[in-house]
């Protein structure tokens, strides 16, 4: 059955199963605020830029933790493994979800999440107004990169990929 529909806010429920059936992988995002290291899980990631390197991702301007976030100066963008299941899903709960897990502050003060696939280090470049979300560009300074197995989600669901030789 073919389903055609004009994104309204009668259509919001179709329209968010529409974009989930992209899939994408999960990250999560952290910075130092006034009080205190913060994160958030994020799957409105992308790449922007290879030359200047550029990257961006869009918290909703409904969440509680949107003004310290897009306030700040740096951040760092973790993809995160099969294995950080329980590191993500904190940061869905809560900002401060920093206890049970390995983590470190880089030299501009950002906390770092340890062991992920990727991770990327940015100063903020550009913070844009897209409706009820903010792009938020980041100039990638440090790409930290380590052998584990990237998280995928898609369609309210948390998966991995399987690559093929």
């Amino acid at each position: 059955m073919i389903d055609s529909f004009i994104p309204a806010p009668d259509t919001q429920r179709q329209m968010r199963e529409a974009l989930g059936l992209f899939a994408t992988g999960v990250t999560v995002v952290t910075c130092m605020t006034p009080r205190g290291p913060m994160g958030i899980t994020v799957n409105s990631f992308t790449s922007v830029s290879m030359d200047p390197p550029l990257i961006l991702w869009c918290p909703a301007k409904a969440s509680r933790r949107h003004d310290a976030m897009a306030s700040a100066s740096n951040f760092a963008l973790h993809i995160m493994g099969e294995d950080q299941d329980e590191v993500a899903l904190g940061f869905t709960r809560t900002a401060e979800a920093f206890d049970g897990f390995d983590w470190i502050t880089s030299d501009k003060d950002v906390p770092l999440i340890e062991n992920c696939p990727a991770r990327f280090e940015c100063h903020i470049r550009d913070r844009i107004d897209a409706g009820d979300h903010t792009v938020i560009i980041g100039h990638v300074d440090r790409v930290t990169t380590t052998p584990a197995t990237p998280r995928v989600f898609m369609a309210g669901n948390w998966g991995n990929f399987l690559h093929q030789d």
